[in-house]
């Protein structure tokens, strides 16, 4: 019996992955969907703009295009900081005078931030000596400039960067021309970051920010044209929707949080599936919470 567990384990597992497949399909069929509307990833196609992301996206871009320095992007826990710093990165893309790049690790050391950065941007370190990266990224950012570039650096989470490489962050700023800043950087947070930065020990970072903005939670009205934004963008064709008494009792729950609305509505929607309705009430959508809530 020693020897057969192990393969009905994975036999086990094996079955499990396939039911979840199966459903996932019949899921989708019945829904009349192409895709799944409601992941958690990051993905800028789902990305819905209310008026503030609207704003959020705008001065980021402003921030960026206009070598502002230092730009800080905050919002709640799920607001879609990193869907929009995506969005933008995208929008960038298109432009061949900008170079972009991504952290989305804040757990580094000074050091490991400086690997990363090099990383994210293409550059062959000659060591694995700090003051070599860092001379590195400077011959990397003047010959950018030579060519009439851009370049911009995302750190997502940076709530979470300890004060030193804080203080690694600041001293990037440094690097620049008479004219302009070599390196856009672009600090995207929870709320927590705009306090961290008050503190007295990072005021010579917070004085260099330029561009600041707060993503708001969703209102009413917004969780609704979200969730409809979402299944539009999966297919829907108007078979499926979401009632209002729904729409409000997911408001409720999630307070706007997009990160929760999506859980909330893709819980609902497999209630919806297995009552076979397109129709979601509010029904679904307490069976939904109450499976969140593990009850």
């Amino acid at each position: 019996s020693g020897t057969l567990a192990p393969h009905i384990l994975i036999i086990i597992i094996w079955t499990w992955v396939v039911m979840v497949f199966i459903v996932g399909v019949m899921y989708l069929v019945f829904y009349r969907l192409t895709e799944h509307p409601f992941n958690i990833t990051p993905d800028p196609r789902y990305l819905y703009m209310t008026k503030h992301h609207r704003e959020a996206f705008n001065a980021l871009l402003y921030g960026i295009t206009q070598r502002k320095g230092f730009i800080e992007l905050t919002g709640e826990v799920g607001t879609g900081k990193t869907t929009l710093c995506r969005a933008v990165l995208s929008q960038l893309s298109r432009d061949e005078t900008i170079e972009t790049a991504l952290i989305l690790n804040p757990s580094l050391t000074e050091t490991q931030l400086l690997r990363a950065i090099l990383h994210d941007f293409g550059i062959r370190a000659r060591s694995r000596d700090r003051l070599a990266y860092l001379e590195d990224l400077n011959q990397f950012l003047l010959k950018r400039n030579s060519e009439g570039a851009n370049v911009a650096l995302v750190i997502d989470e940076a709530q979470n960067l300890s004060s030193e490489v804080m203080e690694q962050v600041r001293l990037l700023s440094n690097l620049e021309t008479d004219q302009h800043k070599l390196i856009q950087i672009v600090l995207a947070g929870q709320p927590e970051l705009g306090q961290r930065l008050s503190s007295p020990d990072l005021r010579q970072l917070r004085q260099r920010i330029q561009v600041r903005y707060h993503i708001p939670l969703l209102t009413l009205e917004e969780t609704a044209a979200y969730i409809n934004h979402r299944l539009k963008m999966a297919g829907n064709n108007g078979t499926l929707n979401f009632d209002d008494k729904a729409v409000e009792t997911i408001y409720k729950y999630s307070h706007g949080t997009p990160r929760m609305i999506n859980a909330v509505c893709e819980n609902a929607l497999l209630a919806g599936f297995v009552a076979g309705s397109r129709t979601i009430d509010q029904g679904c959508v307490k069976r939904a919470i109450q499976h969140l809530e593990g009850k």
